[in-house]
This record gives structure tokens, C-alpha cells and sequence, in this order.
């Protein structure tokens, strides 16, 4: 199952007390004082980890705790230092302050960490306090406690290419080809429940990362449908692949779908609308009409100065030039429309 968000308790430990003890020495006043400072507190850790792509096991335990340091010992003895929690996210996690909203981190590389609740420090043994004044000083200060806070968790997949349509647009048997990423494909909408990632290998040894977010609908930009939800993941992509079915088996004319879609992402986001982007005509060559749709869906797409290319997954055809097209407007093209 996959999850993107998640609000969380943290709670690090409490530093240990610090000790009140004397030497059993001779010629010194009870011994000389020897009580060791407690150990510090273990923290909570959020570390982003490339193997984690989501955030479902964080969420089911609402609330992590390290450990407390142990309190000093005779002999000027330091207490042990509490264990650190860490908690594995993945890479792409945004950590919010729940109370107030403030973003304090964006973990976006793998190994990136945050301490999000700091140990208490440990407290001083009565060496600590011993003087010329006062030799047999009988004060040891107590622990403090560790940090508590309430943080929400918000991942943002990193993608460089996402890839965006209506149901039943051919998005997962695109991915399916192009990478080995394994979406559910039926011929039904919302087969994608959830986005899928795949990595799909180029010449010259380059990579592209591509997801599959979720079908959009009319009204998405409003909260209606499933795609509203995840067009967050959308935001991280450098380039957008909007594929448009264009066979005579789809739910409405190409035209028509691709201006529906491109009208939601404007009034989802208009910076979303600017990014750069390619028109991909699904399911061509599977129909005799395919070819007269293409032309049609070409000349509107052109006009608003995007760009366009026709694939079938099934037959594989395409696939590469769209590849290539989209790793040369990752790598900032020039030439980009």
C-alpha cells in the first residue's frame, strides 16, 4: 500500500542524573568527591532512504521515543548515552512542524538526516561543583528532559519525468514497457490507484525516471477524482509526458481530452501549466483511423506551441524517440517549445 503523508509524536530521551559520590580515600575529606555526570539522551532521527517508497510503517506508530541516558557513576563514571531513533522515510519527504506549518527540511537525497527531537543533556556529577572553597561539595543536578514534538511528514516522489493523462490514456502499459516497473493495466479507469516509479535505461548509460500518477478527471483541480490528490508528486518532475489516446476505442475525441486536461493543470497550478512538456499520442498505428486522429490532435497541440509524438506501447513504436525527446528537455533543451 502506499501513503504520502503522515503526523508522528516524538519524543528523545532524558538525560541521565548526575551523582552525588565520594572517594574512600585517605588524607582527603570523604574521599575526594567522584560522582560521574549522567549520559545525554538519545534523539530522533529521520533519515531518507531510497529503499523506503512510502510512508505507511511510519504512520502505524503515531509515536517514536529514544531512549534516556544513564545516570553517572562513582568514579567520575559517565552515564550511557540513551539510544538514537531513526526512522527510515523516503527519499523526497517533506518534515513539517505540525503546530504552526514551518517546513524543516526537505530530505531530497538518499542518507539526507534530521534530528527531529534532541536528547536531553545528561546532568553533572558533584566534581562538578568542588572548589577551593568548597572541597566536599554534596550537589549533582538532574537530567533534562528531551526534546517533544508533533511532526507531519509529506512526500513529494522525485521523478524526473511524471506522467499525466484521463484514465485509460495508456499511461501504465507505457511505463510497463519502458521500465520494469510492473502497474496494474486493465481496460477499465483507475486501474492506478496509487503512483507508480520505474527507472528506464537509455544509451550511453543515462537513466530516466519516470511516474505514473493516477488518472485526472474533469473537475480535478477542484478535489474531485483520484489524480487531485497526487498532482503534488507532479511538482519535483522536470518534464511532463501527457498522453492522449487517439485510438477509436477511446472515451472521447483526442482533441477534446487533451484541452480538458491541460485546463486542469492551469487551474491546478499555473507554474505546473509553465514546465515543460509533450504531447504523447497513445495507441497509434493500432486502428486505420489512428492516422487521421494524430493529424487532427497534431495541428491543435501545435498551434499552442507544444510538442508532439505518437507511440503504441503494445506494438512498440515510439518509445525510444519519445525517450530521447524527454531526456533531451530534462537536460534542458534549448530547443524546447
Amino acid at each position: 500500500m502506499f501513503r504520502d503523508e503522515a503526523t508522528i509524536e516524538v519524543i528523545a530521551g532524558k538525560g541521565g542524573d548526575g551523582l552525588v559520590s565520594f572517594r574512600r580515600e585517605k588524607y582527603e575529606a570523604h574521599g575526594g568527591p567522584d560522582g560521574g555526570d549522567g549520559g545525554d539522551g538519545g534523539d530522533v532521527i529521520l533519515k531518507a532512504d531510497t529503499q523506503i517508497t512510502s510512508l505507511l510503517r511510519v504512520g502505524r506508530a503515531f509515536r517514536y521515543a529514544a531512549k534516556g541516558g544513564g545516570p553517572g557513576g562513582p568514579r567520575k563514571r559517565t552515564g550511557a548515552r540513551g539510544k538514537h531513533v531513526v526512522i527510515e522515510v523516503p527519499v523526497g519527504t517533506q518534515i513539517f512542524e505540525a503546530k504552526h506549518g514551518n517546513l524543516l527540511r526537505d530530505l531530497s537525497e538518499d542518507g539526507m538526516e534530521l534530528v527531529v527531537a534532541k536528547g536531553g543533556r545528561g546532568g553533572k556529577g558533584n566534581p562538578r561543583f568542588a572548589s577551593s572553597i568548597i572541597q566536599v561539595p554534596r550537589k549533582a543536578t538532574k537530567g533534562i528532559v528531551g526534546e517533544e514534538r508533533r511532526i507531519k511528514l509529506e512526500l513529494k516522489l522525485f521523478a524526473q519525468v511524471g506522467l499525466l493523462g484521463f484514465p485509460n490514456a495508456g499511461k501504465s502499459t507505457f511505463l510497463s514497457r519502458v521500465t520494469q516497473a510492473k502497474p496494474k493495466i486493465a481496460d477499465y479507469p483507475f486501474t492506478t490507484l496509487v503512483p507508480q516509479v520505474g527507472i528506464a535505461a537509455l544509451p550511453d548509460y543515462r537513466t530516466l525516471v519516470i511516474a505514473d500518477l493516477p488518472g485526472l478527471i474533469e473537475g480535478a483541480a477542484e478535489g474531485h477524482g483520484l489524480g487531485y490528490r497526487f498532482l503534488k508528486h507532479v511538482e519535483r518532475c522536470k518534464v511532463l509526458l501527457h498522453l492522449v489516446d487517439i485510438s477509436t476505442m477511446a472515451d472521447r475525441d483526442p482533441v477534446e481530452a487533451w484541452r480538458a486536461l491541460e485546463d486542469e493543470l492551469m487551474q491546478a497550478s499555473p507554474e505546473l501549466h509553465a514546465r515543460r512538456r509533450l504531447v504523447v499520442a497513445s495507441k497509434h498505428f493500432e486502428d486505420d483511423e489512428s492516422e487521421e486522429r494524430l493529424q487532427e490532435l497534431k495541428v491543435a497541440v501545435e498551434a499552442a506551441g507544444q510538442e508532439i509524438l505518437p507511440i503504441s506501447s503494445v506494438l512498440g513504436l515510439g518509445l525510444n524517440e519519445v525517450l530521447g525527446r524527454a531526456l533531451e528537455l530534462v537536460d534542458g533543451d534549448p530547443k524546447a517549445f
